[in-house]
């Protein structure tokens, strides 16, 4: 594995020299430039994986170096050096998109881990790169981003089964991205330039599902003033994605399976029987094992249906997912939008990160959307999150008391919900920003 290069920025050499040596001692490999004109050339040449610059320099300062940075090579991390009186400007330089910053004195110790983590963050911008690449430029919109286990292996079963014609019955929570799987899984197939026909089944009245599903003649009920193709004519080539497949009425899953299997289906009011060449996937967050117990579904349909399985994780069990997606959504509501935003703070990572997301995928999806809204530009702040982030898991941040409360009880009822919320947070009370308890 090839070391890792970082290009130090100083226009002080004994400084440079210093981090230099410092470096090398711990196996990286090295460049050095004494201002901020000479980084932009460097980097452009060597393409170094971290970047660390002095703050205060001549012609080009290092706020200007990230800016222009930011343009030409935004997965690039930056750290920025700081000294007495310049705190104010590095708190706005990592407001401006900087990884992080290391004062002076030097401590190597808060280096190196700083190091660690933004060449951990330049190898996940990569290998979510390689990724996309390797899923055809599939459009990742919600529940195809991520790096984190569960992610990693439902793209790699989405991989495998694509090629295929197999019918493919993927489950999960609401909100997890189902619908983005199946998107993925015909346009990594070979019907990739065919319909993709989506249909929930939960959202049609039972008296209408079968001429949605199966379309009809004119005249074949009343209002059925001309011919309808149904979905699955529509689909013919392609594929049909079948949403919430466990709300079809038992009494309709037989036909469900006949066309399944022969191919061939009638419309209603019709006489002759139709081709049609349709690769089935569906979705559910139901257990159909247990709707087949209870005489709710068909087990000969599950099994046809059934040929390949994909779980989504519940967003719970993807939280290393976090940062990865709160930057794909940002990137793609603020060019949406005609924005440039740099991201979020720190503080409101953290409330991303510390909630519960019971809405799964969506409901972030739905948080950074409208904070792309609120915010101007520059980096999403918490106060253009909802109010219920601070929370938690979903919690209010807010001590509901009664009027006229003695102070000790005020105080004894704070105390006791701030330890319930960081216990569900599964969070110390010493982490907790903004918080004291008074013994």
């Amino acid at each position: 594995m090839p070391k890792a290069r970082i290009l130090i920025v100083d226009d002080e050499e004994s400084t440079r020299e210093l981090f230099a040596e410092l470096l090398q001692r711990w196996g990286y490999d090295v460049d050095q430039t004494a201002d901020g004109h000479g980084a932009l050339k460097l980097a452009a040449e060597t393409h170094p994986d971290v970047i660390i610059s002095d703050l205060v320099m001549p012609k080009l300062d290092g706020l200007a170096l990230v800016r222009a940075l930011r343009e030409e090579q935004p997965d690039t991390p930056v750290v920025i050096i700081t000294g007495k009186g310049t705190i104010d400007a590095a708190v706005e330089a990592v407001r401006e998109g900087v990884f992080d910053f290391v004062e002076k004195p030097l401590d190597p110790a808060r280096l190196k881990v700083i190091l660690q983590r933004a060449l951990e963050k330049k190898e996940t911008l990569h290998e979510m790169q390689v990724l996309r690449r390797r899923l055809g430029q599939v459009d990742a919109g919600v529940g195809l981003v991520g790096n984190s286990p569960p992610m990693r292996k439902a793209m790699e079963l989405v991989e495998k089964v694509a090629p295929s014609k197999a019918s493919v019955v993927i489950t999960g929570q609401s909100g997890t991205g189902k619908e983005m799987v199946a998107r993925a899984i015909h346009q990594l197939s070979p019907r990739r330039d065919k319909p993709f026909i989506a249909i929930n089944c939960s959202a049609i009245p039972a008296s209408l599902i079968e001429s949605e599903m199966f379309g009809h003649e004119r005249g074949a009920f009343t209002g059925a003033d001309q011919r309808r193709l149904g979905a699955w004519e529509l689909a013919d080539g392609g594929t049909l994605f079948l949403d919430e497949i466990g709300e079809i009425p038992i009494e309709l899953q037989a036909k469900f399976l006949r066309v399944i299997e022969e191919e061939r289906l009638r419309r209603l009011g019709g006489k002759s029987e139709i081709a049609v060449d349709v690769r089935v996937i569906s979705a559910t967050n139901r257990d159909l094992k247990e709707e087949i117990k209870s005489q709710r579904f068909r087990e000969d349909l599950y099994f046809r249906l059934n040929v390949f399985h994909i779980n989504l994780a519940p967003f719970k069990e993807r939280r290393d997912d976090i940062p990865v997606l709160v930057q794909h959504f940002i990137d793609r509501f603020s060019r949406d939008a005609g924005k440039k935003l740099h991201g979020l703070s720190p503080p409101a990572m953290k409330l991303l990160c510390d909630y519960g997301w019971p809405g799964n995928i969506r409901e972030l999806r739905n948080t950074l959307e409208r904070a792309v809204i609120l915010c101007g530009t520059g980096m999403i702040e918490p106060e253009h999150l909802p109010s219920e982030l601070a929370g938690g898991g979903g919690e209010s941040a807010y001590v509901k008391l009664p009027y006229g409360l003695p102070l000790r009880e005020i105080e004894k009822e704070y105390i006791l919900a701030t330890l319930h919320r960081l216990q569900n947070n599964k969070a110390r009370t010493d982490d907790d920003e903004g918080e004291t308890v008074a013994s």
